[in-house]
């Protein structure tokens, strides 16, 4: 196999396809904040704690999932995508985080059988009838092949209106059990139409998006997207996954984000298997697209870790709530920052808003009342 070379996490990185480059390796993972309107728009309160973490020096500044359809909101307080009322915020939120150096990616989702039918007023679809606790039925209904294409345009419309609000990219949310999710696993997807059955089938969806997408965006434009290696109640296996990575590989996706929850776990499928689940792709192909990894990164010598194993770039989630400057402190060899839990006057200072704090309590031991 070819090896990687081993940069530094406050290295720049450069997507080679479109040129855009970043002035270090670490990535502001998408994290649900519940800051939006009702209506889905971006709020202040929202817009100031992505700022903050553009201004602490994140090469990329993920938003939280927003989603694409009105009836595919997951939860309270979500961003959306689905109507052009949504553009004119948006763009005051990347003219200010590109003012700060950073690009900016809006992360792209269907909640499917996790939009609650209390909140949408609609039974949740997926790609089969399956039990689902969102459903005032107890079971989520199977989307029709005119529903699927009617998502994929849904999809390629959020896109467009990331364009016009000056976005340099978006991510795919293929990952933690959302609709894109619920096609690829073999538990959630029982068709035997072209949407399911093997991997391809199965993978349809999740491609036709990107495809629909890559047509109808600049060149420039970003595209990449997230996956969950593995999801046991979902069908999704490893295997699986790395097979899916070629697939994408072969579309040209920009960037392949994996979300571990620990990098510096162990499969759970293959535990005797010394390898951790980013080595188990970057050790299976030598022509990967840039590869964003996951998953209870800390300090520099845990960056540093996860570049050695192939990653491309880092990607931060809980680190980057109470330490916006986090990005920034990647200079310093030995950088290892205070652990949770943390109290709400350092919260506020990080520029996190009440409703974001509250949400934060649900995190054991995270928030210090």
């Amino acid at each position: 196999m070819v090896q990687h070379e081993q940069p530094n996490p406050s290295d720049s990185f450069t997507f080679n396809r479109t040129g855009h480059s970043t002035r270090n390796r670490a990535v502001l993972a998408a994290m649900t904040n519940k800051q939006s309107h009702s209506d889905g728009t971006i709020s202040d309160k929202e817009m100031r704690w992505l700022i903050r973490r553009a201004k602490g020096c994140f090469g990329i500044i993920t938003t939280a999932a927003a989603h694409v359809s009105k009836d595919g909101q997951g939860w309270e307080g979500e961003l959306g995508l689905f109507d052009d009322m949504h553009i004119d915020k948006l763009t005051i939120l990347t003219d200010s985080i590109h003012t700060y150096g950073s690009l900016i990616f809006a992360q792209l989702f269907h909640g499917g059988m996790r939009a609650p039918q209390y909140l949408t007023g609609r039974e949740p679809l997926s790609a089969s009838k399956v039990r689902c606790d969102e459903s005032e039925s107890g079971f989520s209904r199977s989307a029709s092949g005119k529903e699927i294409k009617k998502i994929i345009r849904d999809f390629t419309s959020a896109a467009i209106r990331c364009v016009k609000s000056g976005f340099d990219g978006i991510e795919l949310h293929g990952a933690h059990g959302y609709l894109i999710s619920q096609f690829l696993g073999t538990k959630t997807n029982k068709r035997t139409d072209e949407w399911g059955s093997d991997l391809k089938g199965r993978s349809r969806f999740l491609i036709e998006i990107f495809r629909s997408i890559k047509e109808n965006v600049p060149d420039s434009f970003i595209i990449g997207t997230r996956i969950s290696p593995e999801i046991e109640n979902l069908g999704i296996n490893l295997n699986d996954s790395i097979n899916l990575a070629g697939f994408l590989r072969d579309e040209g996706v920009d960037f392949l984000h994996l979300s571990c929850w620990d990098v510096f776990a162990n499969s759970k499928e293959h535990q005797d298997d010394p390898r951790r689940l980013t080595e188990w792709f970057t050790q299976s192909f030598d022509d990967l697209p840039p590869i964003i990894s996951t998953g209870s990164v800390w300090s520099k010598s845990d960056a540093q870790e996860l570049i050695n194993q192939g990653a491309d770039l880092i990607g931060v989630a809980r680190a980057g709530i109470p330490y916006p400057d986090w990005a920034k402190n990647l200079s310093q060899e030995n950088y290892n920052p205070p652990r949770a839990p943390f109290t709400v006057k350092q919260l506020r200072k990080a520029d996190l808003s009440d409703s974001f704090i509250n949400y934060m309590r649900k995190w054991k031991g995270f928030v210090q009342n």
